[in-house]
């Protein structure tokens, strides 16, 4: 057994200072994720800085209709909250399909964010990982690769990114406040994820003791009318195999606005905006989505296991485009 010390942050600047004072040092926040890799000595810290208590459990809105969440927020707050299910349906939804009950009531929406991957390559610490152990080789790619990315891939990694309410921020334009020895810093969303390319181990621009303070998300009207669509192997808990964020306007059967996000098929939240250049101006129907979706899937690179994801996600697409725009949605 690794002895870890471990002591409890009352203020924003103190977590920061400690953290960043000692390299073996890790945040710790609702813990769903990070103690599980803890006890398969993926994660090896030798100190905790407890955050939970630090006040950043607000869910504020802001004059212009957006909304900025406090990192330590737990996710069934968020998906509660009446800003968020009235004016981000997609995000509340993500956030419903995200965990069960009991990881919600734990989890924060900034340790969502830092989750990491689910591969079971990076989580057993015996097998080649890049991800883990750079250099060491990708267990996935000729291993049982069934769940993993076909979007945003490289050689080095195909891990999936688990998230399902960063896929919902992706397609809401969402940036990231943090807090770090150099002082405050904001990310637009699709600037925090990376991708893999030859630096797998790198998942986000954070420095060590940077911390996730805040998530701002700006209104826009398109997000009114939208959902998050998940498609999955059990429906009681499961991660996705393919999901999609949506919000769809239209005039008189024409898109005027669309913003589309996609999980399960690539190794970060992925802004489906091949897809979304089609369908802007375009008529509303069945084949106009699904020209949308192959426009945006014509990149994947596939393994025999899960080369099914493209033509799942695809259809993922059109369904979410189609209930969107149904008659029923618009009267």
């Amino acid at each position: 057994m690794r002895p870890i010390s471990y002591s409890r942050a009352h203020d924003v600047a103190g977590a920061i200072a400690t953290v960043t004072a000692d390299p073996t040092s890790d945040f710790l926040a609702g813990g769903t994720t990070e103690v599980d890799l803890l006890r398969q000595n993926v994660l090896l810290p030798r100190r905790l800085v407890d955050i939970n208590d630090l006040p950043l459990t607000q869910i504020e809105d802001r004059p212009d209709g957006g909304v900025y969440i406090g990192a330590v927020a737990r996710m069934s707050d968020v998906a509660e909250a009446p800003s968020v299910r009235e004016r981000f349906p997609l995000m509340a939804e993500a956030l419903l399909l995200g965990a069960s009950a009991q990881l919600r009531n734990m989890a924060t929406m900034g340790g969502n964010l830092m989750q990491g991957v689910r591969c079971g390559y990076f989580r057993d610490a015996v097998s080649p990982c890049n991800k883990r152990d750079p250099g060491s080789g990708c267990s996935a790619i000729d291993g049982f690769s069934r769940n993993f990315a076909v979007l945003g891939t490289s050689d080095s990694c195909i891990a999936t990114n688990p998230s399902d309410v960063a896929v919902a921020l992706t397609a809401l334009d969402a940036r990231i406040h943090t807090e770090g020895s150099e002082g405050r810093r904001v990310y637009d969303i699709d600037d925090f994820f990376l991708l893999p390319g030859d630096t797998p181990h790198l998942e986000h621009p954070l420095a060590h003791g940077e911390l996730i303070v805040g998530i701002e998300v700006p209104y826009t009207p398109v997000a009114e009318n939208s959902l998050y669509l998940k498609v999955r192997d059990r429906e009681s808990y499961e991660f996705a195999l393919a999901s999609v964020a949506a919000g769809v306007t239209t005039d008189d059967g024409v898109i005027t606005e669309v913003r589309l996000a996609l999980g399960g098929v690539a190794t970060k939240p992925w802004r489906a905006r091949r897809a979304e250049e089609v369908l802007r101006g375009a008529r509303a129907d069945r084949d106009t989505f699904a020209r949308a979706a192959r426009e945006e899937l014509a990149s994947a690179r596939t393994t025999p296991l899960n080369a099914f994801k493209v033509e799942l996600a695809q259809r993922t697409m059109v369904r979410a485009l189609e209930t969107l725009t149904s008659p029923e949605r618009q009267s």
